[in-house]
């Protein structure tokens, strides 16, 4: 019984170190949100995709950096990737268009009135922190594979390098899933 216990004591300490993101290895929660033409965007019509969800608001510098990222992401994957993102309030239409047209976004960017945020990163009145951006990668089945807060987006760990290689895993099915 001992040697059992130190076994599974060890496991749970290990198998953390080489887990995705702490929001990762779940079912994606669903939704379906419209963007500013009023098209309503849903990522279970995406399903056989990878699937970007970026959450991202229109006056943060690192959101525009990642936003460059996501769109050679785009390009390199062209049909096989989809890149949703997400804003809050206090972001509008306005903010939205204008961030679109002086950025070069060719992605859809959604609005949400907070549920589907919540909902991705788990927030709760104990934990009611969110940090822009997030990414949350999404493999074929709709099940979050990865996710990148904002302190690996403004070190550097979020490159289109290090994306590539997660969705290459992703679209080659090498990915375990955990139901």
């Amino acid at each position: 019984m001992r040697s059992v216990c130190s076994v599974l004591l060890s496991l749970y300490l290990i198998v953390p170190a080489f887990a995705s993101g702490g929001l990762s290895n779940r079912r994606a929660p669903g939704f379906s949100l419209s963007d500013s033409s009023m098209t309503q965007h849903d990522p279970q019509d995406l399903r056989g995709k990878v699937v970007i969800v970026d959450f991202m608001k229109t006056d943060c510098p690192n959101c525009k950096k990642v936003g460059g990222m996501l769109e050679q992401i785009k390009a390199k994957y062209a049909g096989k990737v989809v890149v949703l993102s997400v804003v809050t309030l206090p972001d509008s239409i306005d903010n939205v268009r204008k961030y679109v047209s002086e950025n070069g976004i060719s992605s859809p960017v959604l609005f949400d009135c907070g549920q589907v945020t919540a909902s991705y990163m788990k927030l709760t009145p104990r934990n009611p922190t969110m940090r822009f951006p997030h990414l949350f990668l999404l493999d074929k089945d709709g099940f979050i594979r990865n996710d990148f807060d904002h302190d690996e987006a403004d070190n550097g760990t979020v490159s289109v390098k290090t994306l590539s290689a997660e969705i290459d895993k992703l679209l080659q099915g090498s990915i375990q899933k955990k139901r």
